[in-house]
């Protein structure tokens, strides 16, 4: 397996290009199935989900053909399997998402259950649920969601009792060919949703609410081929923002769009990091971030948009362990997303973890050590923890890291990180 070495104690200083949101292309990619297309995707990242995603597509028997020069997926055709088997499913959880549109347009799917994962179990039941009252027959057999709907799904009033993004974009796209109204009550709101819809849009579907809770979806008899751009990857933007604070540097997050994170933007400030627009930025993105003192404890807690970002609270905790006084880190959306607390300890970190909750006591500074990557999230955060430690850090399994970061050691090296990956 890959490793990456890296050695601390540079600043960055820079210019970084953000890629196109994995959490927005994968439901893209599974929205093709709706239509005959051609659906292109420009703005796609080359990442091992996408590819997976890519593969699944295509046992469905629809045609994908990513130019990774030149940033584009085209997607079309006809699925000619409907059956999503559990050896592609059980790789990436964003598989589940193809079960919306192979019921909504050939009214049967067989997708294999998802399973566990290393951060939580994320049951799938909303969704089921939510097809359910749009008129699905859905039976669990052998590991399988078995779904009918002879007659086409239908319009209905659907309330969440959570926020669930992957429930919110699998009944938004089911509920494009239904029959009649559907509206979602309590939808998730984050921007890779409010991508899908504009998606949706251009093909030919009737959506309204975009940006709120409650989403009206009025259905079409079928959609049709568009071009569609992925939104910039706001994880991507944030991890390198804490990169820049954690190493004291400055760095241009070419693309970036400042509205997209959030909380994120606000609690990085409160830390000690500057995060604005980058001048003259309106319609191409851009977010400049840097710190010019030191770093302050701030206490978080993770919700879904517009609060912080689970998949921010690794690498913000990285942050936080060289930030002078305490901070506290709760974890909300994810029952087991503390795997890295023992790594970062290794490295020198003071970090106790009481249930949902992390302490974090900063120190001065970490030191350089092998440590063990245990998810994407918390892979990414042992090299910002390496970015800021004295020494030599080898980070081990990182094939985590190509799931949802594109060519990041090249990225970072190319703004001063001493940094290489070893191959395995």
């Amino acid at each position: 397996m890959d490793r990456i070495r890296l050695r601390g104690g540079r600043p960055l200083r820079g210019s970084i290009p953000i890629g196109g949101a994995k959490n927005a292309a994968l439901p893209l990619m599974a929205a093709a199935l709706l239509s005959e297309g051609p659906l292109v995707l420009t703005n796609a990242p080359a990442l091992d989900d996408t590819r997976t995603m890519a593969g699944l597509l295509a046992q469905h028997g629809l045609s994908v053909d990513h130019d990774t020069n030149a940033r584009t997926m085209t997607l079309g055709g006809t699925a000619t399997n409907l059956v999503a088997p559990y050896d592609l499913v059980r790789k990436m959880r964003a598989s589940v998402l193809v079960l919306g549109p192979l019921l909504a347009r050939y009214r049967e799917a067989k997708v294999s259950l998802p399973g566990g994962c290393a951060i939580g179990t994320r049951p799938v039941d909303l969704h089921l649920k939510g097809l359910e009252e749009m008129g699905a027959k859905i039976d669990l057999d052998s590991g399988y969601m078995n779904a009918t709907a002879p007659e086409g799904l239908r319009g209905a009033k659907i309330y969440f009792t959570q926020v669930s993004v992957g429930a919110t974009e699998n009944l938004l796209m089911a509920a494009t060919l239904a029959d009649g109204m559907t509206e979602l009550v309590n939808a998730a709101r984050e921007p890779e949703i409010d991508d899908l819809a504009h998606c949706l849009i251009a093909m030919g579907a009737r959506i309204e609410g975009i940006g709120t809770d409650r989403l009206r979806i009025e259905g079409v008899k079928a959609l049709h081929g568009a071009t569609h751009p992925i939104v910039p990857d706001r994880i991507e933007a944030g991890t390198f923002a804490c990169a820049a604070g954690i190493t004291g540097g400055e760095v241009l997050l070419e693309g970036a769009k400042l509205e997209h994170l959030g909380t994120v933007a606000r609690v990085l400030r409160e830390a000690g990091v500057e995060v604005e627009e980058a001048p003259n930025s309106k319609n191409t993105g851009g977010v400049i971030v840097k710190r010019l003192s030191g770093l302050r404890g701030v206490d978080v807690m993770t919700e879904p948009f517009p609060g912080f970002a689970t998949d921010m609270q690794a690498q913000f905790m990285a942050l936080m362990a060289v930030a002078e006084g305490a901070s506290m880190i709760t974890e909300t959306i994810f029952e087991n997303r503390f795997m890295h607390v023992p790594e970062m300890n290794r490295m020198g970190a003071r970090i106790n973890v009481h249930g949902s909750s992390a302490i974090v006591r900063g120190v001065s500074r970490l030191s350089g050590a092998p440590v063990m990557a245990t998810d994407l999230r918390a892979s990414v955060s042992l090299i910002l923890a390496g970015l800021a430690a004295g020494g030599e850090t080898i980070v081990n399994r990182v094939y985590h890291l190509d799931r949802g970061y594109e060519r990041l050691e090249a990225k970072l090296a190319a703004v001063g990180a001493d940094i290489e990956r070893l191959p395995g």
